[in-house]
């Protein structure tokens, strides 16, 4: 029987590895020639230390997809690689909040290389110490505070150096219907799997749910309970440990809990994924292959889920054993954010035959889902912007142009188009033409009314007016296809929900 021993990056292999498995897409990187007036050597070492960590990565991820069970006993060094943590922080944004310690991205990159050094060298040691997060809050769409977390920047680095490595080793483990902060994933393909979805399968019943304040309400016992399933490495457990412990600055007094992870965090999305990896979706999993359950779609984007049904009375048992697996964890669904309707092909003939109105609607990613038909009588799940996420960015928009009245119309023009262009670009979406058009002829009405209120005229010519927003507010086109013709090419034929 061949040997074996245990590599440096925790998997463990055979003695001798075959020799003719081909490379992987993520071992392929791109050659540079040495720069100018610099030694050949560098140049070509540095380089063969990316394709090194890539590779590490990749080895890791293969590891994982083939043995679902296998343990990863060393992980902490992937973490403290210079290399990786100099990627973290060039991916960082460059104007973002400072934390506790008031370091910024610009100040901290005068001396990238030393810090970067020094950083790596405790995090090996076991030096390092996670700060505590400033607390801020944003606007929701609903008029309260969305509760942020502002982490320093030496954690910021760190946690993305993390969560890329550990996204390696979990992105084989997740489900197909997970979506949310997963690579090469976005909003738009939950979107369109959940409309293709409800379209192809027999979905008769939605359960649209929310989980009340998830994000503070993950037990820390239960993130490493769920962590050491794949992670044997106690240092990589020790650190995240570290950032859940932390706590949370506000008012000058510094709050510790044993449950949440502070949003605001690169490693937060992860842990919520892996938190609702164990607790929802491998239940899902198992509970719709039970005998006697009926067609049954599921789709999630973090901690916001759809689940579609065939049978209603399949709905209402998921939904109460879906209630008794949550309380186990600490979690709770909204109750009044939580609800089965009647939805799908058939909802307005059997709602009309019952003598009902039209059916339900329900929001999901910013989206309102609307039971819809084609001109050829097609049915098809129709998509509009949420009014209250259209609401508040028009309120948005209004505070900002108020701050920057003095500042000249192309400065102003500037904004608008930027704004314009990023609302079509996430709500263009076929069927949704209207709001579109309704969203900009608000932004006109509201840039007008900025405009007349300063200076001397109380009216600017409409002429003028018209050749502002003419060249500044282009009218946004639906730039996303069909969802059918882009999940198609997605999964190549395969189920879009699994």
């Amino acid at each position: 029987m061949m040997n074996e021993r245990e590599k440096s990056d925790g998997v463990v292999v055979p003695e001798k590895p075959p020799n003719n498995a081909e490379r992987s897409a993520a071992e392929t990187v791109e050659g540079r020639t040495p720069a100018k007036g610099n030694p050949h050597e560098r140049n070509a070492l540095r380089t063969q230390r990316r394709e090194r960590a890539h590779s590490a990565l990749a080895r890791v991820r293969e590891a994982a997809k083939k043995d679902k069970r296998q343990r990863f006993t060393a992980l902490l060094h992937h973490v403290y690689e210079i290399d990786r943590l100099r990627q973290a922080y060039f991916a960082l944004k460059r104007d973002a909040a400072a934390g506790v310690d008031g370091e910024t991205w610009r100040h901290y990159g005068e001396r990238l290389e030393e810090n970067l050094r020094d950083l790596s060298e405790r995090l090996e040691r076991g030096a390092y110490r996670a700060r505590p997060v400033r607390r801020a809050y944003i606007p929701k769409a609903d008029g309260r505070l969305r509760p942020l977390g502002v982490p320093v920047l030496e954690d910021k680095l760190v946690q993305r150096a993390t969560a890329e490595v550990l996204n390696a080793l979990y992105e084989p483990d997740f489900l197909g219907f997970s979506y949310g902060f997963r690579p090469g994933r976005s909003a738009h393909d939950a979107l369109d799997a959940l409309a293709v979805g409800i379209w192809s399968k027999k979905v008769r019943w939605v359960l649209d749910a929310d989980i009340r304040s998830f994000f503070d309400a993950m037990k820390h016992e239960w993130i490493v309970k769920f962590l050491e399933h794949r992670i044997a490495d106690e240092r990589v457990v020790r650190l995240i440990q570290k950032w859940l412990g932390a706590g949370v600055l506000e008012d000058g007094r510094r709050i510790r809990s044993a449950e949440g992870a502070v949003q605001g965090g690169s490693i937060s999305p992860l842990l919520a994924n892996l938190y609702l990896h164990y607790v929802f979706d491998l239940w899902t999993q198992q509970w719709r292959r039970k005998p006697g359950r009926g067609e049954m779609i599921v789709v999630r984007y973090a901690d916001d889920f759809v689940v579609g049904f065939e049978r209603e009375r399949d709905a209402d048992a998921f939904l109460a054993a879906l209630r008794e697996r949550f309380a186990q964890f600490g979690l709770e669904l909204h109750p009044d954010k939580t609800r089965i309707l009647e939805f799908g092909r058939f909802a307005a003939d059997n709602r009309a035959e019952r003598g009902l109105g039209k059916p339900e609607t329900f929001d999901f990613l910013g989206f309102t889902h609307i039971c819809a038909k084609t001109r050829k009588g097609r049915f098809i799940v129709r998509r509009q912007t949420m009014r209250k996420r259209l609401q508040a960015k028009l309120s948005e928009v209004k505070t900002e142009l108020r701050r920057r009245i003095t500042q000249s119309i192309p400065e102003q023009g500037a904004y608008l188009r930027a704004v314009v262009l990023g609302h079509a670009h996430y709500y263009g979406v076929p069927g949704n033409g209207a709001a579109l058009q309704g969203f900009r002829s608000q932004l006109s009405w509201l840039w007008g009314r900025a405009l007349r209120r300063r200076g001397n005229r109380r009216v600017p010519a409409w002429q003028r007016l018209r050749g502002h927003l003419h060249r500044w507010l282009p009218i946004p086109h639906i730039c996303h296809p069909w969802p059918s013709q882009r999940l198609a090419v997605r999964t190549q034929g395969k189920s879009p929900v699994r």
